[in-house]
């Protein structure tokens, strides 16, 4: 019984020596920003993509540039605000901030803690996509951290999209866990990521694993620096098929961190 128990003990510390707490401590932290300053998001870690033009889902909002009422931090928060107002015919504006030649990385581990908006409509994102020039898509690739529609509150998605795998031929990979309180309550959305598996978490819970089945590009282009993306689009073709409540606007997401280790 002495040794069994001698064994069973030592299998119990291995394991926790193993676990991913313990793995992640291991980590360095190699690029963040924690928000603890004010006015718009540094600009040595944030650019902007802008425009109205549907963003290839016949979306509804003009993303701004360098606009504090759609893109701003204060009191140790980004915040990133849908607003209802017309620009260039679109009818809504808001920001989509991008770390793409200011935080590029290849395999790590993410963290995002956020609050996230909600009402009928709403389609805020904390995602990434590979970051070739001119980016060719989906072949380069794209991890869908954390994704939430309005009409379906409280369910929260991670994807990946490849050649292989994406939403319009029908393979897609992708996932969903119940947050009911993803909108009143901050959660941190994760990413692992090395170079056989692309797993999100939320709050330190794996719910979606995708593997590397060593088939070529088409199926993992996963192995080439990716860039951050956070936004909150309005309507589209996923986040619009119930339709768009105009009556719920302003909505922000609040990020209260970004943390990116390897």
């Amino acid at each position: 019984m002495k040794k069994q128990l001698s064994f069973t003990l030592c299998c119990i510390a291995l394991s926790a020596c193993l676990s991913p707490v313990n793995a992640q401590s291991k980590r360095k932290l190699v690029w963040s920003d924690e928000f603890n300053y004010q006015g718009l998001p540094d600009s040595t870690k944030w650019s902007y993509d802008v425009g109205g033009n549907g963003w290839g889902n016949h979306e509804l909002q003009y993303y701004t540039l360098k606009q504090p009422g759609n893109a701003r931090v204060e009191k140790g928060h980004l915040i990133i605000e849908v607003k209802k107002e017309t620009i260039e015919n679109n009818a809504y504006s808001s920001a989509r901030l991008v770390t793409k030649g200011k935080g590029d990385w290849t395999y790590g581990h993410i963290d995002v803690k956020a609050r996230i908006p909600k009402g009928l409509g709403t389609w805020p994102a904390i995602w990434m996509l590979g970051s070739t020039t001119p980016l060719k898509w989906p072949d380069d690739g794209e991890i869908d951290i954390m994704e939430h529609v309005g009409y379906n509150h409280g369910v929260v998605h991670a994807s990946t999209h490849t050649r292989k795998y994406f939403h319009s031929i029908g393979t897609q990979k992708t996932a969903t866990i119940s947050v009911p309180d993803c909108s009143e309550a901050f959660h941190i959305y994760s990413l692992d990521w090395d170079a056989e598996t692309v797993s999100v978490l939320i709050d330190g819970k794996v719910y979606f694993t995708f593997k590397n089945e060593h088939s070529g590009k088409e199926a993992w282009p996963f192995d080439q620096p990716f860039h951050l993306l956070l936004n909150i689009a309005v309507g589209g073709d996923w986040g619009g098929q119930k339709g768009v409540d105009a009556g719920i606007f302003p909505q922000k997401m609040e990020i209260d961190y970004v943390r990116v280790y390897q």
